[in-house]
């Protein structure tokens, strides 16, 4: 199935903007979502990816007033409730989140989720990069924990 829709959390879009990497968002989706609570979480923080955010031209920022209650009940952060109840709403769209809580609860729901490990296995297999390990390797430095086992399995998905 191709996803063209996707909605993401603020964990993958910072490490995505701080590593500059984010410039793969466009060539793989043709939507990307950014709840506001998502948003303002960034855009709060002094940081590269706050500088970065308000300028890109590629992202649709959407406000969320509602978090649906099957998504409350899970207890998350801000960010991951409104992008996983716009998701809910929004079937077509993917949502993006690392955190494993609200991975956890988007596979519960049916929500059809991607973390930032396998956007660089997409966008390899798009064709878009050669390898994935720098990209890992840029999204750890910029500030995502993966455990070592995690990033084999990121790899070995990869053919790498």
């Amino acid at each position: 199935m191709s996803i063209n829709c996707v909605i993401i959390n603020s964990s993958p879009l910072i490490v995505l903007l701080k590593s500059q990497q984010a410039q793969l968002l466009p060539q793989l989706f043709t939507e990307i979502i950014v709840p506001l609570g998502v948003f303002e979480e960034v855009t709060t923080k002094d940081d590269a990816a706050s500088t970065l955010l308000p300028n890109i031209t590629w992202i649709q920022t959407v406000e969320v007033n509602t978090i649906n209650p099957v998504v409350a009940a899970w207890d998350l952060g801000k960010g991951e409730s409104q992008v996983l109840s716009l998701a809910l709403k929004n079937s077509d769209c993917a949502a993006i989140v690392d955190d494993r809580a609200a991975r956890r609860c988007g596979q519960a729901l049916g929500i059809n989720t991607i973390g930032t490990g396998g956007l660089l296995i997409l966008a390899k297999r798009r064709g878009l990069i050669p390898s994935i390990s720098p990209g890992i390797q840029a999204i750890r430095d910029a500030g995502l924990w993966l455990s070592d086992s995690l990033v084999n399995l990121l790899k070995q998905q990869a053919g790498e």
